[in-house]
């Protein structure tokens, strides 16, 4: 049976969850979470919580992927059976084989990947709870990832969802928003050299509300690109006494 649609922003003009139109959910991200791996993340908005493990570089597991002029970047997206409300099909679904390819394509041009040629630098993303947002999580997360394993970038990639919701543009899109909004736009970004790296539209804006929700998502990535340098800043800088 078909759930009742919810009020998305009330009298107000605050969302389901109480939070702002500009507001993003409570984020939570730490770097080393994982000893086995080169680097690792986990990253967390809301009720949906990603892992990334890098490995890497390494000799690719295949000689015909060898380039001679780089290291090839590969990533691999993947949603835990448990992560949705019903079991998901563990095997790779289309949807995760495209963001694997839209999440490698938005960190590619960070990674400084002509210093290690004839090597493969490996990204694995596991969504462990899905509630929205799980691309721009996973982004998060892989940025961070690659950080913590000392690849060399030119900066972070930072990523957040600007969602329209009963004629409001609203920030960092949850599950029930964007199963019941008008759009949904994924925007990733390396802020500190002004490059976006993800640009995608599900839905309609109009060239008005598109430049709106540009700047909404600006500041929703300079919020998200602060805590990502915090989270290193934590782990990584030495206290002198």
């Amino acid at each position: 049976m078909k759930s009742e649609r919810p009020k998305l922003i009330d009298e107000n003009g605050l969302r389901h969850d109480g939070r702002r139109p500009d507001e993003l959910r409570p984020a939570k991200m730490e770097v080393g979470v994982l000893s086995n791996a080169s680097g690792s993340a986990y990253v967390e908005f809301g009720k949906t919580r990603a892992i990334a493990a890098v490995y890497g570089p390494r000799e690719p597991p295949q000689r015909y992927m060898v380039l001679p002029h780089r290291a090839v970047l590969r990533c691999r997206y993947h949603m835990a059976s448990f992560s949705t409300d019903e079991r998901k099909n563990p095997a790779p679904s289309r949807r995760e084989i495209e963001l694997s390819k839209v999440i490698r394509e938005a960190l590619e041009p960070v990674v400084m990947s002509e210093l290690f040629p004839r090597t493969s630098i490996d990204i694995f993303i596991e969504i462990i709870s899905a509630d929205g947002g799980t691309r721009t999580a996973a982004l998060n997360a892989a940025s961070l990832a690659l950080a913590d394993a000392g690849i060399p970038m030119k900066d972070l990639v930072a990523a957040v969802a600007v969602g329209k919701v009963d004629g409001h543009l609203i920030l960092d899109v949850d599950q029930v928003e964007d199963n019941y909004g008008e759009a949904d736009m994924p925007v990733a970004m390396a802020p500190s050299i002004n490059a976006i790296t993800l640009l995608q539209l599900n839905g309609v804006l109009s060239p008005s509300e598109f430049s709106e929700a540009l700047n909404l998502a600006f500041k929703g990535i300079n919020e998200v690109y602060r805590l990502q340098k915090e989270t290193l800043r934590n782990k990584y800088l030495v206290r002198v006494e």
